[in-house]
């Protein structure tokens, strides 16, 4: 089902009401692979990010200035040399001037060092307080603008640059208000940008239809050979979107105690990135929800994910380079009532990636996960037609998402370009109110 009211919205009596009554205004999102310029670029005094984003930016052919008149595609700050409270002032005297400078589904990146990396409290302090600022501007600029903060640690300046890529271009639309933390290092640049995965396999659950689905086109795309995998009964389905991708459809029910062994089996040339999207729901009240509701929940959504990354691990199937991503939810983040099995799973899935991020940094693996807010499915169309416009219209972009918004974080994720960026949570949710 398609969303009528930002259709309409969007056509020319639309706008007139929209104005005139301060209704909702959903934008119409840009979702376009490349980054746009000109993109304006700034600095506190002592910034240590400002020059290699330059270098990074100029090279990929996005046009850098440090003064120009609007419009810009992009706002970007560098923020890391601010070490007090006293120096917060130069957020002002940057976006102050440039705010309504911004085309359409422009985009905003401050730069910063992580308040654990800083060398001070007062430091601390002022490079906690950029998060303040960052989801303010989100929630304030509206037109499908985006804005994020990004840290990076000290030795993480050229390892930046996939994060750039990703966040400057339109395949974040759906993303806004994140804290993403960059990892020092020097990653590897692909040797063909449009294909990153080239020579990758990667393996998607819960594959069928949906999120899973989109995942697989867009890895595919990306270069990788693409391995997706979903339940017997979703056969038909399955064998579909392994067509399309040119990949591998593997029938499994991934809560079989043999679950492990046979998927093992069939990766038993490695792999390289695994996404762990199958989960289920089952709701209903705490009070209501009979026991085999909960442990279904709770095998599926995180057990199982927790034992098939073990297995691939303890069998030197995922190794170095490696790449595992989460599907989480902003119900895990912010609860949900009538969801007390599925938050708790979700809420585990987060827990996993914060936990394990640590132990296969060494290994050379890193982990992270997406948490979607109301993304447009199948499942979503069947949902109360109210609560349905509640979900849609309660976020910064007054939309739902799309499953390709968050197939193409998964991918940015999953990139090599991304090797240092670990044990982090990205929303896709269009900044979504619950739990702001």
């Amino acid at each position: 089902m398609g969303d009528r009211y930002a259709s309409f919205a969007n056509s020319a009596a639309g706008r007139v009401l929209v104005e005139r009554l301060g209704l909702p205004d959903p934008p119409r999102l840009r979702r376009d692979r490349q980054p746009r310029g000109p993109v304006l670029l700034g600095a506190a005094p002592d910034g240590r990010l400002a020059e290699p984003v330059r270098e990074i930016l100029e090279p990929a052919g996005v046009r850098v200035l440090g003064d120009a008149a609007p419009p810009h595609a992009g706002l970007i700050f560098d923020a890391s040399g601010i070490a007090g409270s006293d120096g917060l002032g130069a957020l002002h005297d940057f976006f102050h001037p440039h705010a309504r400078s911004l085309e359409r589904c422009g985009r905003v990146i401050v730069l910063g060092t992580a308040p654990e990396d800083c060398a001070t409290p007062r430091a601390a302090t002022a490079q906690r307080a950029l998060e303040g600022l960052t989801r303010s501007i989100g929630k304030e600029f509206g037109r499908g603008i985006t804005a994020q903060l990004v840290y990076v640690t000290p030795g993480g300046e050229e390892a930046v640059a996939s994060t750039l890529d990703f966040l400057l271009s339109g395949r974040s639309a759906y993303v806004s208000g994140q804290v993403i933390r960059v990892g020092a290092g020097t990653p590897p640049r692909p040797a063909d940008p449009e294909r990153p995965l080239a020579g990758r396999t990667a393996l998607v659950t819960g594959a069928a239809r949906g999120i899973g689905a989109a995942t697989a086109r867009v890895l595919a795309r990306d270069g990788a050979s693409v391995v997706v995998l979903d339940v017997p009964a979703a056969g038909d389905a399955l064998a579909g979107v392994a067509n399309e991708v040119r990949g591998r459809a593997v029938q499994l029910n991934l809560t079989a105690p043999d679950a492990p062994d046979r998927l093992a089996g069939h990766l038993a040339g490695g792999v390289d990135v695994v996404v762990h999207n199958a989960g289920i729901t089952r709701d209903r009240t705490i009070a209501k929800m009979d026991a085999d509701g909960w442990a279904s929940v709770l095998d599926l959504n995180l057990s199982a994910p927790e034992r098939l990354t073990g297995a691939l691990l303890d069998r030197g199937l995922l190794g170095d380079g490696g790449r595992v991503v989460g599907v989480a939810s902003i119900a895990g983040i912010a609860g949900n009532r009538g969801q007390t099995n599925y938050a708790t799973s979700k809420a585990g899935v987060i827990g996993l990636v914060e936990s394990s991020a640590p132990v296969l940094r060494d290994r050379g693996v890193t982990v992270n996960a997406v948490a979607p807010g109301f993304i447009e499915t199948a499942m979503t169309a069947r949902m109360p037609v109210l609560l349905r416009e509640a979900g849609r219209r309660m976020n910064s972009m007054s939309q739902g998402g799309l499953p390709v918004d968050v197939a193409e974080t998964i991918a940015w994720l999953a990139a090599p370009g991304s090797g240092t960026i670990t044990g982090n949570v990205v929303r896709v949710c269009g900044q979504s109110l619950l739990g702001a």
